[in-house]
């Protein structure tokens, strides 16, 4: 089974909530899981209602299931400084390059370099022991939005003109070699609107072609329609029987007007337009053959109590 899952979608689409709830689903019983985010938004401590996140491990949430879920905020600058101390035993020099603005220059002029520190954290996280064992069953990433995905999941492509051999190439080798395992699992999140669907197959592809494996496509903020297919066909061709419409008000005790019956039938028709597009960006999806997961739409917003909705939903999945 996977143990690193990670999570991309459009911004807006809800990934880091997506991501969170997964962390939550996965956190069943005894099961330790880490939440990682790596875009330095303090997304995480946001929607967990805690502090800023340190470049530390903190636990921030016990699953339904009653596992531990701990979040990190990896930091490219600090995650060098790490590496830095790690292979070279640079311990005070590291602190000099980072007060003089080495670090930050050097990262800047090869971003390449910033997405290996960032992965590298995640990959030391995913395999490191404790005791015996995994320190972690999994770790899920909230990864960068999908129009930049493959460049950051692709280090090996990203640090060819900066090392040929070495530390750091050896390094993106090994990272790249679990993101192609059975270990890694790549979800996408996307609504069912145009530019997030699109987005989605196009990350697809572009995953597909570096050989990583995608896990689910992740339709996030389902609204279901409350009029039935017959409806819905009379509503888009602005025919919905306003009798009836009339006869419905007037159950409901609801004082009516042609303006209102108008209104009712005018947005009963935008509504069915709304549906048949939804329709046909699924049907988008579902012709990747790819395991598909949906999210209702949460219209009171995300608070704790929906995040463990969402992720007993996942847990169903």
């Amino acid at each position: 089974m996977a143990r690193l899952h990670v999570v991309t979608g459009k911004g807006g689409t809800g990934k880091t909530t997506v991501a969170a709830a997964m962390a939550l689903s996965l956190a069943d019983e005894g099961q330790r899981v880490l939440l990682c985010e790596v875009e330095g938004r303090q997304g995480l401590a946001q929607l967990f209602d805690v502090p800023p996140l340190p470049y530390v491990e903190r636990r921030i949430a016990q699953g339904p299931g009653g596992g531990e879920v701990f979040a990190l905020a990896v930091d490219a600058e600090a995650a060098l400084l790490e590496y830095l101390d790690m292979y070279y035993h640079l311990g005070r020099a590291g602190k000099a390059l980072e007060k003089v603005g080495a670090i930050d220059f050097v990262t800047t002029i090869a971003p390449g370099l910033r997405d290996v520190l960032l992965t590298g954290k995640v990959y030391e996280a995913t395999r490191r022991k404790a005791h015996g064992r995994l320190a972690y069953d999994a770790v899920v990433l909230d990864a960068p939005p999908t129009g930049r995905i493959g460049r950051f999941l692709n280090v090996n492509h990203e640090v060819a003109g900066l090392a040929k051999v070495g530390p750091i190439r050896n390094q993106a080798d090994a990272i790249m070699g679990m993101l192609r395992s059975d270990v890694t699992r790549v979800h996408l999140v996307t609504l069912l609107e145009e530019m997030p669907v699109q987005e989605t197959l196009d990350a697809v592809e572009q995953l597909e072609k570096i050989d990583l494996r995608i896990g689910s496509i992740v339709v996030n903020m389902v609204r279901n329609s409350p009029l039935d297919d017959d409806a819905l066909a009379l509503a888009v061709k602005e025919k919905l029987p306003t009798a009836e419409l009339t006869r419905g008000l007037k159950a409901a005790g609801i004082t009516i007007g042609a303006d209102l019956v108008e209104t009712l039938a005018t947005e009963a028709h935008d509504h069915a337009i709304r549906v048949g597009l939804e329709r046909e960006n699924r049907d988008r999806i579902d012709a990747l053959g790819k395991k598909v997961v949906e999210l209702e739409l949460q219209p009171e917003g995300i608070d704790h109590g929906t995040l463990f909705d969402l992720a007993e939903e996942l847990r169903h999945e």
